[in-house]
């Protein structure tokens, strides 16, 4: 009698045991390869060199940026370099084998620049700063010094990181809004109202990471 109960308990045990198990399983995201991801789209683009946009504290902090749709899917946010020349670059998306325009959009009542990304048919889509633990960082236009729009991930507490472009062997170049016109707008794409375009830029100081990254 007392095998009995007892190996009714361990089986009992056992089930909600598994039952955990399973449960928690379901419950956690898949983490998303975004190192595949990138690898994949240097083999599609192999006539420019993509630089990795990021978001940086000055601790070596590196988080990935990332362009999201709808449905949550994460695109790719490069620096493109399609000659010698690595002083002024453009910024794109890209998104289902378009090249789409990243841009500083008009603040409609923010405190700061939104950061999107434009669809042909107008869309913005959000680009986020991406944690290890998958929370997602708000990035924005936050400050102007003459032409220059400073543009920055948004983490707890109101903390900033830098964002910047990332070449393959590690240089670093600073990601700026540029203004070119005196006015608020300055084009309009895809019925949007743009404050600022979106840069590549080498800094006073050029800096380099101590190890390359590939991603």
């Amino acid at each position: 009698m007392k095998n009995a109960i007892y190996n009714f308990r361990l089986m009992s045990s056992m089930f909600w045991l598994m039952l955990i198990v399973c449960a928690t399983a379901f419950a956690q995201e898949p983490e998303f390869d975004f190192n595949k991801q990138d690898a994949d789209l240097i083999l599609q683009n192999p006539d420019i060199t993509l630089w990795h946009v990021k978001a940086m504290r000055p601790e070596a902090k590196i988080l990935h940026i990332k362009a999201i749709d709808a449905q949550g899917n994460y695109y790719p946010v490069k620096a493109i370099q399609d000659s010698e020349q690595t002083a002024l670059m453009d910024i794109k998306a890209f998104v289902d084998g378009k090249r789409l325009p990243v841009k500083l959009i008009v603040k409609q009542g923010d405190r700061y620049f939104p950061f999107k990304a434009i669809t042909e048919e107008g869309e913005l889509m959000d680009i986020k700063a991406i944690t290890p633990k998958g929370e997602k960082l708000d990035v924005k236009g936050v400050s102007k010094s003459g032409n220059i729009v400073h543009i920055r991930a948004i983490g707890k507490d109101n903390a900033f990181f830098n964002v910047v472009s990332i070449s393959p062997k590690g240089r670093i170049n600073d990601v700026k809004g540029i203004k070119m016109t005196k006015g608020t707008v300055e084009v309009i794409i895809n019925g949007n109202e743009i404050f600022a375009h979106v840069k590549s830029v080498t800094p006073t100081k050029q800096r380099k990471l101590s190890t390359p990254i590939n991603y």
